[in-house]
């Protein structure tokens, strides 16, 4: 599997005492200013002769960080006062101040600095850590090509280098989370990306452990260690995984459970589970999907991939948080010995489910997971991942997904990092109203509704899964909708899988792992 390679960040500490012979040593081809009150607008504007305050004052409202104006795109010669400077300038809006507009900022840097070399920012005076990592993170997400080819189509390839010249408001640390939640967002995307004809339960496991491997050798000595397991499809039988094996019957490709477990060198460390719908294609099975319906779905496991792009995001920062991903890998596929509707299918806690439509196939696999990640790892909270319905986006649409959870405590914890990873979500209710709508008269529950009044269908399919987390703390992500994109949208690009949820996790286990060992801890060097 290519994976992409992103821009080189590097920060200089600069005092600006002749920026023009800093810009010139670099061999900075673009510099990006941010309007502020540092008087970077007004030491540019001297050294170019343009009246760039004159220009920022046209930058629509507030000088949004989305109103973004290429000011110059100059191309030097002879005696100009500009001659050697970069030949375009950027001025970026503030905005509010925040992250998200200043990963707008850094997102429309990047994309004005395509098919240049180097990228010289001068950032304000006390930019904080949130907003540095976030404007880092715009700036690489920009870089994303998918690996089919390094070029968007007009042949231009992304910026090679950025160079942050701060006065002393920087640090490695922030560029080191930026980084990180950047290569978990672009390995799920391109994980999901990966067409079904490459991409089956087996080719999944190995991508696997060839990325244990790898990011095991990045991993600090003594911080932790990072491992994976694979359990076949003989192991699955023999431990009363029906649900996954149901799902996964029909197909040539066998079912797999994969772990990836970051242990931190810390013994008192917070135990977390992350379990991820893991359906590397979807037919529908013998409820069959309709031909458009069924043509995205090599993205079914984007859920995998986010919870295992987390846990190696967590060995990458040496989390103090004991982190596992589950990954139940299946294909739904159609065929003779494919499960039905009408079948009672035994989990794993031994709850029997009865089917009533095979198309609601990744509640079945996260439920075998769920319940095994609850006996064997003994976590302190659970949190599932899953492109699982419909009805999430037809409520939310693609900029939300949809979160509930039985702890207050954890819904608050996985908003707020959503809000600080710029992927946000919306806490949905567990409307006890709602479950005999899944009592069932020859199994001890069934696993959807079959009453179309009902309606619903996220908050049911919620609760069905539930009751496999038992008594931890659990939440649950559907993604359905923020998963998968439309048109291009900020950092999103068109018709493809997002990465959501990636970063999101990143910044919970971060945050967890903080709570749990007192202030911010040291990032390893990368």
């Amino acid at each position: 599997m290519i994976q992409p390679v992103l821009p080189e960040i590097v920060v200089l500490d600069e005092s600006l005492s002749d920026p023009a012979a800093s810009w010139r040593a670099l061999g900075a081809e673009v510099l990006g200013v941010v309007r502020d009150t540092s008087g970077t607008v007004d030491d540019a504007a001297d050294l170019y002769g343009v009246d760039l305050a004159r220009d920022a004052d046209s930058l629509e409202g507030d000088g949004g960080a989305s109103a973004v104006v290429t000011l110059l795109h100059l191309r030097g010669g002879g005696a100009a006062p500009w001659e050697g400077l970069p030949g375009r300038v950027v001025l970026l809006g503030e905005g509010d101040g925040g992250a998200d507009d200043a990963r707008r900022a850094g997102l429309a840097l990047g994309r004005a600095a395509t098919g240049r070399d180097t990228v010289v920012l001068v950032l304000p005076p006390g930019a904080g850590e949130d907003r540095l990592q976030a404007l880092a993170e715009g700036f690489l997400l920009a870089s994303f090509r998918m690996p089919r080819t390094a070029r968007e189509p007009d042949g231009k390839p992304p910026a090679r280098r950025l160079v942050l010249l701060t006065r002393g408001g920087a640090t490695a640390d922030a560029l080191a989370r930026a980084r990180t939640g950047v290569e978990a967002t672009l390995l799920t995307r391109v994980l999901a990306a990966t067409p079904s004809s490459t991409k089956n339960p087996g080719w999944l496991a190995d991508q696997v452990l060839e990325l244990a491997s790898a990011v095991s050798a990045e991993v600090p000595a003594g911080t932790g260690t990072l491992s994976a397991q694979v359990r076949d499809e003989d192991w699955l039988e023999r431990h009363g995984f029906g649900a996954v094996l149901a799902v996964g019957a029909a197909s040539v490709t066998p079912p797999r459970l994969v772990t990836l477990t970051w242990e931190p060198a810390a013994d008192d460390a917070p135990v977390v589970a992350l379990v991820g719908k893991g359906i590397t294609f979807d037919t529908g099975g013998i409820s069959i999907k309709p031909r458009e319906a069924m043509v995205p779905m090599k993205t079914d496991m984007a859920g995998a991939a986010a919870v295992l792009a987390a846990v190696l995001g967590a060995a990458r920062l040496a989390l103090p948080v004991r982190a596992t991903a589950v990954l139940p890998l299946a294909e739904n596929a159609v065929g003779g010995a494919a499960y039905r509707p009408g079948d009672v299918v035994r989990t794993y806690d031994g709850t029997t489910v009865e089917i009533s439509n095979t198309d609601a196939e990744g509640r079945m696999v996260l439920a075998d997971a769920l319940a095994w990640a609850v006996e064997q790892l003994a976590p302190d909270v659970v949190v599932d991942v899953a492109t699982l319905t419909g009805a999430a986006s037809q409520g939310l649409g693609r900029g939300h997904a949809a979160l509930y959870a039985t702890d207050d405590g954890l819904a608050a914890d996985l908003l707020a990092a959503g809000g600080r990873a710029g992927e946000p979500a919306w806490r949905m209710p567990l409307v006890a109203d709602y479950r005999p709508a899944l009592d069932s008269d020859v199994a001890d529950v069934a696993h959807a509704v079959r009453d179309p009044h009902v309606g619903g269908g996220s908050i049911t399919a919620a609760l069905f899964l539930q009751r496999f987390a038992a008594d931890v703390p659990w939440a649950h992500l559907d993604i359905a909708g923020a998963g998968r994109a439309g048109s291009k949208q900020g950092e999103v690009p068109a018709n493809g899988p997002t990465g959501y949820g990636a970063r999101l996790l990143v910044e919970y286990l971060r945050a967890v792992g903080s709570a749990a060992h007192g202030d911010e801890q040291p990032v390893p060097a990368r």
